[in-house]
This record gives C-alpha cells, structure tokens and sequence, in this order.
C-alpha cells in the first residue's frame, strides 16, 4: 500500500494512518523525503498526520533527520493549521541536537508560535525552544532573554514549566 492509497482508506482513523507511515518510516520501506515529497502539496491534516509520524520516528532516531527535513518543518511551523505548526515544533525539538548551527529561522518561526491562541501550539513551541536553549550554543545569547520574557507573559503553567526546566539545565 502506497500513502496515497493509506490516505484512500476511509476505513482508517487518522492515528492508524500515523502507525502505518512511521512503521515505514522507520522500517525503512518509506524514505523520509518521499513522505515529505507528498506531504508538501497535501491538504494541512494529511500534511499534520505525515509530520506527526515523522515526530515519532525522530523520537525514537532523530539521526534519519537531514537538511531536507529541518527546512520542510521549519517552514511548516508558518502554516496557518495548528496542528502543522505543533506536529513541526515537535520535530525540530527532536531534531535540533544535530543542526546546532543551523537553527535562526526555526527559531525565529518557533518564537512566532509562542504568541499563537492554541495552547498546544504554544507548548509545542516552548518544547522545541526548551531543547534548543539546553543545547547550549550561541542562540543563547538572544535566546535566553527572549524565553524569560515569554515565560513571564506566558499564562499556562504547564507552559511556563517547560521554559523553567530548560533555563534551570543552563545552571546545571
């Protein structure tokens, strides 16, 4: 079974369809690009479903993550459908580890969404700025003040929490 035809299947809910392509993904009968491939020009919840199993597959092994990847949720993150700015946050939280010195415009997208009206969004953003603030590296030199000063506006504490830890593992 091809994506077209997962997507075809009206008898699959959109969780399974996310099982399927990250077994594929990550049995590798599905190459990534090939999922991002079609995923480019597809409606946002067919786009949403394929950036989530991505999310599970970096999860798991985020070293299948290129620059190909890093761009295409990079630019996900402006999308106008939450659910493709949040599954994209995800990923780039997996993933940023490996692009340390390639992240501007992610983080630039990423503090965008931090002011979004979606909770998920904003956790997902705060996820993803969380890692990258961990990580140590020059971005933090902007980066930090930034966090701070959502965090004080930020008005979930579940939010709020996430930039806490990840300012707190600065200091450790």
């Amino acid at each position: 079974m091809r994506i077209k035809e997962l997507f075809n299947d009206k008898s699959l809910k959109p969780k399974e369809k996310t099982e399927v392509l990250f077994k594929w993904v990550l049995d590798g009968s599905l190459p990534i690009e090939e999922l991002l491939a079609f995923a480019e020009n597809e409606k946002d919840s067919t786009k949403a479903t394929c950036i989530e199993a991505i999310e599970y597959v970096t999860k798991q092994n985020p070293k299948v993550a290129d620059e190909t990847l890093l761009n295409f949720v990079t630019t996900a993150l402006t999308s106008k459908a939450p659910r493709v700015k949040w599954e994209s946050a995800k990923v780039i939280g997996n993933i940023a580890p490996l692009f340390t010195s390639n992240l501007q415009q992610a983080i630039d997208n990423l503090l965008i969404n931090t002011n979004h009206e979606g909770t998920v969004v904003r956790w997902s953003s705060a996820f993803a700025l969380g890692e990258i603030l961990k990580m140590k590296t020059t971005y933090n030199e902007t980066l930090l003040s930034t966090i701070k000063s959502i965090c004080e506006k930020e008005e979930k504490n579940s939010i709020r929490k996430i930039y806490i830890e990840a300012i707190k593992k600065l200091h450790n």
